[in-house]
């Protein structure tokens, strides 16, 4: 594993890391590693049916029927 000095930091964030890194029980540098993973891991690319499921049910099909009002003319209920 690769090791990361990085110079030049602000002493509030400094402070604030390690009272970050305090409140959640691990070290500042712990907390550093968890901060770079989270701000740089890419997100898990999900596949089409997992998107689907994430589609909120908004109703039944039936709500979406359209209705005829005169000549070419449909609206939806």
């Amino acid at each position: 594993m690769a090791n990361l000095l990085v110079r030049g930091v602000d002493e509030n964030l400094v402070k604030a890391l390690k009272e970050r890194a305090g409140a959640n029980g691990t070290s500042a540098e712990a907390e550093h590693r968890k901060i770079l993973e989270s701000a740089l891991s890419r997100p898990k690319k999900r596949n089409f049916a997992e998107s689907l499921a994430d589609i909120p049910n908004v109703g039944a099909d039936s709500d979406f029927d359209r209705i005829q009002v005169s000549g070419d003319v449909s609206v939806f209920d």
